[in-house]
């Protein structure tokens, strides 16, 4: 009986010990924010142990182009339910339809990250090479064709069923009448936190769609945020977003034990990109460094 309450004890003390280190982290991590003039929000998880640190985690922010991995989840379920193959083939067009008034509008070579898919109209992409587009050089024509494709209101629908409440996918890229009213989509660090932990735990769609969709994520080309100050060949799984004033990145940290953090970091209200990335990447790397050390 001794034996076991000095067990019990020795438990709650180590209990104590990595809340309260944990409890520093997010002061530490809240003083960062407090260094950069902007509205932030954390929310970081550890799949393995479930510990978690969230910060702002409900505030909502247009989502600019995290919107991205909810609609490869509906890509990727849309096949499993034999709508099409991700291996069909589409005409890739430049000519979309504001949800405003159905007016037509055209997307800009000069907004976008990628002028490959522009090179491609009028003639024909497989599905599966539009998710690649769309996450890993953050594609808005691929983007457009695929919610066109799969439609708006079911991507946010599927977020709804994986528990992911507040993210808000109303529209594709570029929609200015839709800007102009306020109609943008939107999310929260929290519901991102949630997508990210279902497709690491391997609980969206299937198994083998969510390798799919990890493969997909991990060749992402844009990494000046949260793997910026990683260790090299650190193994990052995620989606980035920005646009004036927004910075945006999130997805799943692979350390090198093979356990796995979700990570979400967005930021709205910036006076400065440049320093916003740089504040990203500090993030980063304290909380890799925590769970790194976390038992």
């Amino acid at each position: 009986m001794k034996l076991l309450l000095m067990f019990v004890t020795s438990l709650m003390i180590m209990s104590i010990s990595y809340s309260q280190t944990l409890k520093q982290l997010k002061k530490d991590i809240e003083s960062e924010l407090a260094s950069v003039k902007g509205t932030f929000a954390v929310a970081a998880k550890a799949l393995a142990s479930g510990e978690t640190l969230l910060i702002n985690e409900r505030e909502q922010f247009h989502a600019a182009s995290t919107m991205k991995t909810p609609v490869m989840i509906e890509v990727f379920a849309q096949a499993k339910s034999r709508k099409f193959s991700l291996q069909d083939s589409v005409v890739v067009k430049n000519e979309f339809r504001s949800i405003i008034d159905s007016s037509t509008y055209a997307m800009d070579l000069g907004e976008d990250s990628d002028d490959s898919m522009y090179k491609r109209i009028g003639s024909t992409a497989s599905i599966r090479e539009l998710v690649d587009h769309m996450i890993t050089v953050s594609s808005n024509l691929a983007t457009n064709i695929l919610i066109d494709l799969i439609g708006a209101r079911n991507v946010t629908a599927s977020m709804r069923s994986l528990g992911a409440r507040d993210i808000q996918v109303l529209r594709g890229v570029e929609d200015i009448k839709a800007f102009e009213r306020g109609m943008n989509n939107t999310t929260t660090a929290y519901d991102l936190l949630v997508v990210y932990e279902a497709i690491g735990m391997g609980k969206v769609v299937d198994e083998q769609s969510c390798g799919e969709m990890l493969k997909i994520l991990l060749a992402q080309k844009f990494r000046d945020k949260i793997p910026a100050l990683l260790p090299e060949g650190t193994n990052v799984a995620h989606k980035t977003g920005n646009i004036t004033g927004v910075e945006h990145d999130g997805g799943i940290v692979f350390l090198p034990d093979g356990r796995q953090f979700v990570l979400v970091l967005l930021s709205k209200n910036l006076e400065n990109a440049t320093d916003a990335k740089k504040l990203i990447g500090r993030i980063s790397r304290k909380m890799y460094d925590y769970f790194l050390t976390a038992q």
